[in-house]
């Protein structure tokens, strides 16, 4: 037979290979079996290849084992290898797991390559791709052909049927009576009864609409493991997976290092034949929810589940996977590569990381914020930059052939440059503009992770002297973009990283800026793009000295009307909902302000709007699940020596028999008298007396006067006029500009 549909779901079927289920072009959901034979190399002296060759020699699932020289890219010369045959990837799990053991010192490659990745580089077809097959009458694929790519701009999608199922309430902080059930067709709320009534709704529900991606609100924590455990005490069968084989499988919890913080993940359910996506516990919801995620799926070939939870460094690592398969490149099992011996001279020119050139502190009227479309990919790319290539002579390439990294990069750097000029196309209410910026958000988060991956010590095509090489060729192009601005007569007023902020007299207009910008682009081969205008920018000093410029510590507002705000308490995690409200609202009173003349109204109002909400606290009129601050433990607490409030409230919660591991997101309220906090996930109701108004204050004057200070207000006369002196603040601040 031949079919035609869009992969939804791959993975290992212990007996045949794959099992894979496809959205078919007529609506109906197929499952289909394959054969997948794999191979994985063992390198290493040829005596222990010799024994290793006797070791697995007419073992169950060995097809062949062979001698071949294959390429590693941290070696010159072709390596010589041992190719082992498997009938399945099961069996050769299974093996290679005996033989790591017995031959520890062997140099291993391909052995451990996810089945996606694995299946993307031998049929070119990955999650959600249409596809053509051939199968017999028992299901087995004969052969498969993808008939788009990962690289289409605006792919041809599957009509995908989205369940969603998330509790009435957060089920660590009260009782829940009800489920939530919504789609397409239907909304209902699904009281839990004590018979197991809702059980029977939902498998009605799932077995009736057959769902395609099922997407919770704590399903990984809380509403999976709470169905699971009610339908074996009430004698329910609930089915959750769309294959009736397999139960769910659960993910073990984990901890990890991640660009300086500790990050601890959950156990996570995994489903087979439809896609289970916890928004809780998805790692960018955020900043790309679902269409992000499926695009996320699609160019990194990791499955739907698995790119929803998963940090973006795991999807550029098996993206440049696939290249190397597809280049016929030997995949490291385990990086050995460790960094060149380097003298501290050499250390100090060579790891100077980024540009920052330090802002002028103040307010600035008409600034053009200019920014190079992903400049470190851009640099990557354009002076080839990867572990087994030369590096380049700046921004030179040493070498015309493209690397792994590169050949990986140039593709997705392609595409989103493509979708951003696709945004452009659509009116800004246009419903396609969501969709788009969420896809280009997740493949710009992609290409952030790119770079450090160079450097990462475990990333299996990492070098830190490829690392080095970019941010040396990042500090080159925009030191020739300072260099072009200056000549124009521009006043670069800050630089950072990959963006200036640039201001002449007489220069307002997008089009004052088009020739500067034509200038840069000519001159340092990559694009840059015109950000916006600022109305105004204030460029913020330091907490503890004002006299110290913070590079990424700014606001302003562009002639559009959109506000930018960085490093301030109101882009922070840790931040009180309530408090970030109030600091983003005064931003936009001050946004409102089109000259300086105009902004002196804009200050008080913006003042008069924090004085309010400051009332509001004192009068208890501020919800308290709005005051609940977002802390963080990052190691285990009995390493703690110093009690910071986040441990405390971790000890209440381990006190309860709450486990807390490392990098857990701690919540809690400050409180009057001992404890001085309240852990907020114990579920116990706090009255709101018992907040510690006091430290609230002072939280909320910090963020207040963040926003203030630029215009002359100093954190001490903020905490002044705090106290009720409103009519004092417009008569000094009046005094204080005409003294200006």
């Amino acid at each position: 037979m031949t079919f035609r549909g869009w992969l939804l779901d791959l993975y290992l079927n212990q007996e045949e290979g794959l099992t894979l289920w496809f959205i078919g072009e007529d609506d109906r959901r197929i499952c289909f079996r394959q054969a997948f034979p794999v191979s994985f190399y063992a390198a290493g002296p040829s005596e222990q290849l010799r024994a290793l060759w006797k070791q697995v020699s007419g073992k169950a699932g060995v097809l062949g084992l062979s001698r071949r020289q294959k390429q590693d890219v941290f070696v010159a010369d072709p390596v010589d290898v041992m190719q082992v045959d498997m009938d399945s990837p099961a069996s050769q799990v299974r093996l290679f797991r005996d033989i790591e053991a017995d031959f520890p010192n062997l140099t291993y490659y391909d052995a451990d390559v996810t089945i996606g990745t694995r299946y993307m580089a031998r049929h070119g077809v990955f999650p959600l791709a249409l596809c053509e097959l051939e199968a017999d009458e028992n299901q087995l694929i004969q052969s498969i052909h993808p008939l788009n790519t990962r690289w289409d701009l605006i792919p041809d999608l599957p009509p995908l049927r989205i369940f969603e199922l998330k509790p009435d309430c957060d089920p660590n902080r009260g009782k829940v009576r009800s489920l939530l059930m919504r789609t397409d067709r239907f909304a209902r709320h699904v009281p839990l009864d004590p018979a197991g009534d809702y059980l029977r709704l939902i498998n009605e529900a799932l077995a009736d609409y057959d769902p395609d991606i099922f997407v919770t609100d704590w399903g990984d924590s809380w509403l999976i493991p709470f169905l699971n455990a009610q339908s074996e005490e009430k004698g329910i069968p609930l089915q959750l997976n769309r294959d009736a084989t397999r139960p769910v499988r659960w993910q073990k919890e984990t901890t990890y290092f991640s660009y300086g913080h500790i990050i601890y993940r959950p156990e996570e359910a995994h489903l087979f034949g439809r896609c289970h996506v916890d928004r809780k516990s998805s790692m960018m919801w955020s900043d790309y929810s679902l269409a992000g995620t499926l695009e996320m799926a699609r160019v990194t070939t990791l499955p739907i589940e698995k790119a929803a939870r998963v940090s973006p460094g795991q999807g550029i690592s098996a993206m440049q996977v696939i290249t190397a398969l597809e280049k016929d490149v030997l995949v490291p099992y385990q990086k050995r590569q460790v960094e060149e011996f380097k003298s501290g001279m050499q250390l100090i020119q060579s790891d100077r990381g980024g540009m920052v050139y330090q802002p002028k502190v103040g307010l600035h009227m008409d600034v053009a914020q200019v920014d190079f479309v992903s400049m470190y990919p851009a640099v990557i790319i354009k002076g080839n930059i990867s572990p087994e290539v030369p590096l380049p002579d700046l921004l030179e390439p040493a070498r015309e052939e493209l690397g792994v990294v590169p050949l990986t990069l140039k593709p997705l750097y392609k595409k989103r440059v493509e979708i951003k000029k696709k945004i452009r196309q659509y009116p800004p209410d246009h419903p396609m503009v969501a969709t788009l910026k969420e896809r280009a958000n997740a493949l710009k988060w992609l290409l952030v992770v790119c770079f450090g991956f160079l450097g990462y010590k475990n990333a299996r095509y990492g070098r830190i002297e490829a690392h080095e090489a970019v941010t040396k060729g990042g500090r080159e192009v925009l030191l020739r973009a300072k260099e072009v601005a200056e000549s124009e007569g521009f006043e670069v007023l800050h630089m950072y990283v990959d963006a200036l902020w640039i201001k002449k007299k007489g220069c307002s207009k997008p089009e004052h800026f088009t020739d500067v910008i034509s200038k840069i682009n000519l001159h340092t081969g990559l694009t840059i793009n015109l950000d916006g205008i600022y109305r105004w920018v204030a460029f913020l000093p330091s907490k503890t000295d004002t006299r110290i410029p913070i590079a990424n510590r700014y606001f302003g507002v562009f002639q559009s009307g959109e506000i930018k705000v960085r490093g301030l308490e109101a882009r922070r995690r840790d931040t009180p909902i309530w408090i970030a409200a109030v600091q983003k609202q005064m931003i936009a009173l001050l946004g409102q302000a089109r000259t300086k003349a105009e902004l002196s109204a804009c200050i008080f109002e913006a003042f008069s709007f924090y004085y309010t909400s400051l009332q509001k606290l004192e009068e208890n009129q501020v919800p308290v699940d709005q005051l609940v601050i977002n802390g963080k433990v990052s190691y285990a607490l009995e390493a703690y020596k110093a009690s910071t409030a986040s441990v405390r409230a971790a000890r209440q919660m381990e006190a309860a028999g709450i486990p807390v591991k490392p990098g857990m997101r701690i919540r809690f309220i400050y409180r009057k008298g001992e404890p001085d906090v309240f852990a907020w996930d114990l579920g116990k109701p706090i009255d709101p007396l018992e907040v510690n108004k006091p430290k609230y204050i002072e939280l909320l004057a910090k963020a207040g006067s963040a926003v203030l200070a630029p215009f002359g207000i100093s954190e001490g006369l903020f905490r002044e006029w705090s106290e009720n002196r409103s009519i004092q603040l417009k008569l000094e601040y009046e005094s204080t500009e005409r003294a200006r």
